[in-house]
């Protein structure tokens, strides 16, 4: 799998596990940065990674800012991008199986390097679920996003 990543100054103390993890797992990665602790604007990263995931060029992604927060209002403003902050292992493979999340989004000042680890190994390994009720419930979110709630 293709997996673009993104890391804010304050997610930037969790690059150095997570990169070679990612690769380690099979996966190929697309690096969008930052590779320094110089503070920069986590939309900008958002923006990239959210991007490379709508257009196909990545099949998932993972941004990590302090809280996971930012980045993941940031990217799910993108069509086709479905981002969520997870700081636990079962909302990690939750997330794909039921809610088809492709970007996941961490905080760099929430949760540790191992931890980080579990969720990502988690978020990779798992498969979107084309059980009926999953398939149904994602569609009406697919309707949310393309009326932008009025319809």
């Amino acid at each position: 799998m293709i997996v673009a990543v993104g890391f804010d100054h304050a997610g930037f103390p969790l690059r150095d596990r997570l990169l070679p993890l990612i690769e380690q797992l099979g996966h190929t990665v697309i690096d969008f940065g930052t590779d320094n602790p110089t503070p920069i604007d986590y939309p900008d990263k958002a923006l990239e990674v959210g991007r490379a995931v709508a257009s196909g060029q990545a099949e998932r992604g993972i941004l990590v800012c302090g809280s996971g927060a930012g980045v993941s209002v940031a990217a799910s403003k993108i069509l086709g991008v479905r981002a969520a902050t997870i700081h636990d292992e079962y909302t990690a493979h939750q997330g794909v199986e039921h809610d088809a999340v492709n970007v996941l989004c961490l905080g760099g000042r929430v949760i540790g390097s191992e931890v980080a680890a579990e969720i990502v190994e988690a978020f990779l390994a798992a498969v979107v679920s084309m059980e009926e009720r999953h398939v149904r419930r994602r569609a009406k979110v697919d309707e949310i996003e393309r009326t932008g709630g009025q319809g």
